[in-house]
């Protein structure tokens, strides 16, 4: 609610103008975009899982989207006793290649929200964001609710609900996402529960309007992490 309190007040200051059109991020209506994204799992580090990141054409009944999909074993390598934990996959953009003015980076300062158009299973993703944060392993994170697992909706998410983290855990002090300096975005599986996962992604993108939203979690009951 504050959110939309600050979005109006900015709306109605003299001479302010608040961008109105969504900003698009990650758009998988272009099948190039999968190309500039990667893959993770724990098979880097010798584990059993399989993820796979898929461009999926339009067609009558659904838009063209990334699969997300493989399947999660949390059995542990072999001869490897420094690995204690197994059982995760994620994808995200690559970093992306330098201007003449620096980094390539995001700057969705402008913007109060996420928003992503998804289909989920229903399993426990959680939506990553990585920017150029003084602790570069930083992630901040935000669990993605999906109120009609097998159907496509659209979910919104404040930024400022995002959630710092390093290597899984959440880290203080809070600091606030540097909007001004996104470098990745993308998703993670890390419920741990063996078997098969699916999600398909259609977009993600920074916006101004909450009602982009199919249906939204009230944020002030539900942590972003839970």
């Amino acid at each position: 609610m504050a959110d939309v309190v600050v979005l109006l007040v900015a709306i109605n200051q003299e001479g302010l103008r608040v961008p109105m059109k969504p900003y698009h991020l990650l758009d998988f209506s272009d099948p190039e975009t999968i190309t500039i994204c990667k893959t993770m799992s724990d098979a880097d580090m010798g584990g059993f899982s399989k993820v796979a990141l898929e461009q999926i054409p339009a067609t009558a009944s659904e838009p063209a989207h990334a699969r997300f999909h493989g399947s999660i074993s949390i059995d542990l390598p072999p001869n490897r006793p420094q690995i204690q934990r197994s059982g995760y996959a994620a994808w995200r953009n690559k970093d992306r290649g330098p201007t003449l003015f620096g980094k390539s980076l995001w700057d969705v300062d402008p913007y109060l929200f996420l928003a992503l158009r998804i289909k989920s299973d229903g399993r426990k993703y959680f939506v990553n964001v990585q920017t150029e944060s003084i602790v570069h392993t930083d992630i901040h994170q935000h669990r993605l609710y999906a109120q009609r697992p097998g159907e496509w909706e659209t979910v919104v998410f404040s930024w400022s609900d995002f959630v710092r983290t390093n290597y899984g855990q959440v880290v203080e002090p809070q600091n606030e996402i540097m909007k001004q300096k996104v470098r990745t975005v993308g998703i993670g599986l890390t419920d741990r529960v063996p078997g098969p996962f699916d999600l398909r992604v259609a977009g993600i993108w920074a916006t101004n309007r909450m009602d982009d939203a199919d249906a939204h979690s009230k944020e002030s009951e539900t942590s972003a992490i839970d």
